[in-house]
């Protein structure tokens, strides 16, 4: 079974995977074939809410997902975001939102966005495992103008850097980097004794995650540059859709195979009592 400190036996020795998750199904399916962490992000609010962004999602988003991936699991660890608004306002309330998912879904951890250095430190206090994130942060994406590449020019990568550290210092046993250029990824990867998880940082990360719809080309809109077709399962599924519908009005499914049978004796002796009774 995957826990924190798998994290921290594979640092620098063995490259480790991750992708996100949102129900029980394919959590499952991932646990089986040996995806080692499952993230339930607030990229549900995109991929299975049908919003424009993540912000809107809740707390019990969260946790209703969350728990469903909690048990389609059995070796696979499982963080889960902390949506928007549920760690920003106090520290105390961050504390008693993370408390709520973690007891709520069974996940071993909880994410964070942003350089939420105190929070995360009060988080951590309790006894609650966090990972960070920074570069790009889809909840801060109307204050960044956009989905941008993060830490390109001095001032922001050095900041971003210092981040990381603080990061580390404030108890996060992992962090995700996200659009972050590969050199600057990899100087935070060497210079940190916790893991790095990439999302478009470069092989250079000690893990690496993505959304799973987007690695199997679930939908046919527009991609990151760091998403890779592992599959395209759009057309298989639109491809099966129609075949079923044309089926369907052809009459062609389902077949005498996909019926059940009922014996001539018992069908006539049904249709002796209607006559009876009619």
């Amino acid at each position: 079974m995957v826990t924190v400190n798998t994290f921290k036996e594979n640092k620098g020795k063995k490259k480790m995977t991750m992708l996100t998750a949102y129900d029980y199904l394919t959590a499952k399916n991932m646990d089986e074939a040996g995806i080692d962490s499952i993230l339930v992000g607030d990229s549900l609010g995109m991929v299975m809410l049908g919003y424009k962004d993540t912000l809107k999602v809740t707390v019990d988003d969260m946790i209703h997902h969350g728990a469903a991936v909690v048990r389609g699991v059995t070796n696979t660890f499982v963080v889960v975001d902390m949506p928007f608004m549920s760690y920003q306002v106090s520290k105390e309330e961050a504390v008693r939102n993370a408390g709520r998912i973690m007891k709520e879904t069974g996940c071993q951890a909880v994410k964070i966005e942003g350089p939420y250095f105190e929070e995360i430190k009060a988080i951590v206090k309790a006894g609650i495992p966090v990972v960070g994130h920074l570069g790009l942060t889809p909840q801060s994406v109307n204050q960044m103008g956009g989905y941008k590449v993060q830490g390109k020019n001095k001032e922001a990568a050095l900041k971003l850097i210092n981040d990381c550290k603080k990061l580390e210092e404030a108890g996060c046993f992992a962090i995700t980097l996200e659009c972050v250029p590969r050199r600057i990824a990899e100087y935070i990867t060497k210079n940190l004794s916790i893991s790095t998880i990439g999302i478009g940082a470069s092989n250079e990360c000690d893990c690496q995650v993505l959304v799973w719809q987007d690695m199997l080309s679930l939908s046919d809109g527009p991609k990151a540059k760091f998403v890779k077709e592992f599959a395209n399962l759009h057309d298989v599924e639109i491809s099966a859709f129609k075949k079923y519908k044309e089926e369907v009005e052809n009459m062609t499914y389902p077949e005498d195979k996909h019926t059940y049978k009922i014996d001539d004796e018992t069908y006539n002796e049904v249709l002796n009592d209607l006559k009876e009774n009619n």
